[in-house]
């Protein structure tokens, strides 16, 4: 069968038919993202989401375009923006953990390696969080956005951003008592 004719039964909900165009092209999906990443689990997850992103967006496909192109440029967008968010990541990450540095006067290995290791956790712990939540507070915290910022940047009142980043913290507190009570212990012992 044709591509275009897999394509509209594709579209007209025949998984069966997805599934021929995904065996088709997930090999040339997958390189793809790999030529950006260099690492196969890593493209191979991209890969897997271009292909649910495709899924997503086949009623918007025109069947008569060969579908080839359109998967590739979706895979590598998708490897493009994991990339992307990657590195956003790691900067944060890195920043966190020079500020912490930073903020001690001469810090010894030992603090440097206590402390970097102290903010692995708690963004750990603010992983566990839910995405709303997860965004105040590395908003607030980590990039330093004062409430009237983060309230122009939800679209809410300030005294609305205000409880939410009590509520937040409140549900961070748990996550961390319930899963690295430790991490609490040593905070209060650095104050």
């Amino acid at each position: 069968m044709d591509e275009a004719r897999l394509v509209e039964r594709a579209q007209r909900g025949d998984l069966g038919a997805y599934d021929a165009l995904v065996q088709t092209h997930q090999e040339a999906a997958f390189r793809a993202a790999y030529m950006i990443m260099r690492d196969a689990a890593d493209a191979q997850d991209a890969a897997q989401e271009a292909f649910m992103r495709a899924y997503d967006a086949l009623g918007r496909f025109d069947a008569r375009r060969p579908f080839r192109p359109w998967i590739l440029r979706i895979a590598t967008n998708a490897a493009l923006n994991r990339m992307k968010a990657s590195k956003r990541r790691q900067a944060m990450s890195e920043r966190f953990g020079a500020e912490t540095v930073e903020r001690e006067a001469n810090p010894s290995i030992e603090a440097r390696v206590l402390r970097r290791e102290r903010g692995r956790r708690v963004q750990d712990a603010i992983r566990q969080l839910k995405p709303d939540d997860q965004s105040l507070l590395i908003l607030r915290f980590f990039f330093d956005l004062s409430e009237t910022e983060l309230a122009q940047t939800f679209g809410v009142a300030a005294g609305t951003i205000k409880s939410r980043l009590h509520r937040a913290l409140a549900k961070l507190r748990d996550v961390i008592r319930k899963h690295d009570p430790d991490l609490l212990e040593s905070e209060m012992q650095s104050q």
